[in-house]
């Protein structure tokens, strides 16, 4: 039994608060490091995240996580319908939205607008057009 108090300095009579005091600061530094370069940030990013998926708007421009792009047509309460093409409609998690490109007005010309320019964007892809041409003739 002695050999084992003598092995563990906790253990020991002189060895109370005295002994345990540096070990309990380098642990709090530890914490108040993590604290403020990993925890605090994540919860702002959160927050910042969690405030542009509530303001998505009718007629948005915006990207997807996994990179696509298209004017939001219509919302729910959980998803998000995007038109991507003039014949393509997406309904998407709104979680999968991951940024606003442009603010849209509702539907108006501004919208028009917006559809527009995403067809000017997907025809300049390095393509001829001759793909859109014809399905413009149908």
């Amino acid at each position: 039994m002695m050999t084992l108090t003598n092995s563990l300095p906790l253990l020991q009579a002189g060895g109370g608060p005295a002994t345990m005091a540096p070990t309990l600061v380098t642990f709090g530094l530890v914490f108040l490091i993590f604290y403020f370069l990993i925890i605090r940030p994540q919860n702002k990013r959160q927050k910042e995240t969690k405030a542009m998926l509530a303001a998505l708007q009718k007629g948005d421009k915006v990207a997807t996580i996994g990179g696509i792009r298209g004017i939001i047509q219509s919302m729910k309460d959980e998803t998000v319908v995007l038109k991507v093409d003039t014949d393509t409609r997406l309904e998407l998690s709104r979680s999968a939205i991951s940024s606003v490109i442009s603010k849209g007005k509702g539907g108006g010309k501004k919208g028009k607008a917006a559809v527009a320019q995403l067809d000017d964007d997907s025809d300049s892809d390095g393509d001829d057009g001759s793909a859109d041409a014809e399905r413009a003739n149908d």
